[in-house]
């Protein structure tokens, strides 16, 4: 996987799947520590980080079936390692890596993505394989099961 050095980045390679996709996506951006999920620990009038740089963070959701959304932290301790919540169908996929995302829409859409379900105890996961053998598990209460997951359920 190629590696996205920012959230800008990382935004283009979402709309070039949206554009292959034939999906709408619709992008907002908060810039600035003040306005980034760190706005608590940022103080009030505080933009920058103290090395100088604006911190961005993105939301992004696409349109269609299956509802993906994506948000797209800044890198906070400054080691390139930003990471994403991915929500698909109201599943949370948390600290999913930036580098990982493209590969995880891609796989969704394309309909690698699948449910898996277990008689005892009874549950689902949402499973999204990825290229180099690595796979996103994540638990799905069965009451939340939409009309796109239940197609999926194997």
């Amino acid at each position: 996987m190629e590696h996205l050095h920012s959230t800008e980045a990382a935004l283009t390679a979402l709309r070039s799947i949206a554009r292959e996709y034939s999906r709408e996506i619709e992008v907002s951006h908060d810039i600035g520590a003040d306005q980034t999920s760190r706005r608590t620990a940022a103080g009030v009038g505080v933009t920058a980080d103290p090395d100088g740089s604006l911190p961005h963070e993105a939301f992004v959701e696409f349109g269609g079936s299956p509802r993906i959304s994506v948000r797209l932290y800044p890198d906070d301790d400054g080691d390139g390692d930003a990471d994403a919540l991915i929500i698909v169908e109201g599943v949370e996929c948390p600290d999913v890596p930036r580098d990982s995302v493209p590969a995880f829409v891609r796989s969704v859409l394309s309909g690698l993505a699948y449910v898996r379900g277990r008689r005892f105890p009874p549950g689902y996961r949402l499973i999204v394989p990825l290229p180099g053998d690595e796979t996103y598990k994540e638990f799905i209460p069965m009451v939340t099961l939409t009309p796109w997951l239940s197609a999926r359920v194997r």
